[in-house]
């Protein structure tokens, strides 16, 4: 049997819009263009893929669990119209930034909850973020660190110090279209 293979995303900035007010709701998550053919293009080549992403807006109580799953949902329900196959798992750190948890990235911990849910190794994983601290977690892990240009992506590319070997794309469809061919 062939080794499993997974895609991480980071979610604000390379799934959907990002804002520096967070976004707090279902309304206020707005896809970008692309994003969610793009996921449905790994899930239909066999990909396994995850979300790894950094919800301080939780312990900072700007939304609930509840609209943090609405979210999430929508995400689903988006991506149903494109594919019968679900995301494999969304991982998330609730904390602040100032808590010291072990998940918040760019600590792997969230990479670690994924692969040991998914009984995958990262070290053949790509890791999609727009920012340093993304590809940062993914180094950590030995996976593929890729950077897109969206969210705070093209900020993070013009200030350098990208993990060697750092793969850049304009957006997360243009990185599944080489990922897939």
């Amino acid at each position: 049997m062939s080794k499993p293979k997974l895609v991480v995303l980071d979610r604000d900035g390379v799934i959907n819009l990002d804002s520096d007010e967070y976004i707090k709701s279902a309304d206020e998550w707005i896809p970008l263009a692309g994003s969610i053919e793009a996921i449905a293009k790994l899930k239909e080549a066999g990909f396994l893929v995850a979300i790894a992403t950094n919800q301080s807006g939780l312990g900072r109580s700007y939304f609930s669990e509840d609209s943090l799953s609405e979210m999430h949902q929508k995400l689903r329900d988006l991506l149903a119209k494109h594919t019968d196959r679900d995301i494999d798992l969304i991982a998330y750190c609730p904390h602040k930034p100032d808590e010291g948890c072990e998940c918040r990235k760019p600590k792997p911990g969230l990479l670690d909850q994924i692969a040991e849910m998914l009984e995958v190794d990262l070290k053949d994983s790509w890791f999609v973020g727009d920012s340093l601290k993304d590809l940062q977690a993914g180094e950590s892990r030995s996976m593929q660190s890729v950077l897109v240009r969206t969210g705070k992506g093209a900020a993070t590319e013009q200030k350098g110090g990208l993990p060697p070997a750092s793969l850049v794309f304009d957006n997360l469809a243009e990185a599944v279209e080489q990922l897939v061919g």
